[in-house]
């Protein structure tokens, strides 16, 4: 992954977190303790996408869609969209957290 210098946010995806009930801090507290960070393969025709899974600070899970930006010679994460888990897709990050921790 690139050295990032920080986020990209603007009204619109503010607004597409928010209508999850996510919230900027949250979203950021992800990215700064470590997701796991996967290509998405399936929208990224445009532009290259992410997704990130990772917990917010309260230790709900979160998954997140991201792309990258480059501005002013630095990369920025611009944060597409974010929501809360499902438990179904909890119980399987939590599997294959353990998998991976086994290693």
């Amino acid at each position: 992954m690139h050295k990032v210098a920080g986020f990209n946010w603007d009204s619109g995806n503010l607004q597409k977190c928010r209508k999850h009930g996510v919230s900027r801090a949250e979203v950021e507290f992800v990215f700064k303790h470590g997701p796991r960070i996967v290509p998405d393969l399936k929208h990224s025709d445009k532009e290259t996408r992410y997704l990130a899974i990772g917990r917010s600070s309260a230790g709900r899970p979160l998954f997140i869609a991201f792309t990258l930006r480059h501005i002013g010679g630095k990369v920025y994460i611009r944060p597409i969209s974010a929501r809360y888990m499902h438990q179904k897709e909890v119980k399987s990050y939590e599997t294959q957290t353990s998998q991976d921790e086994e290693r």
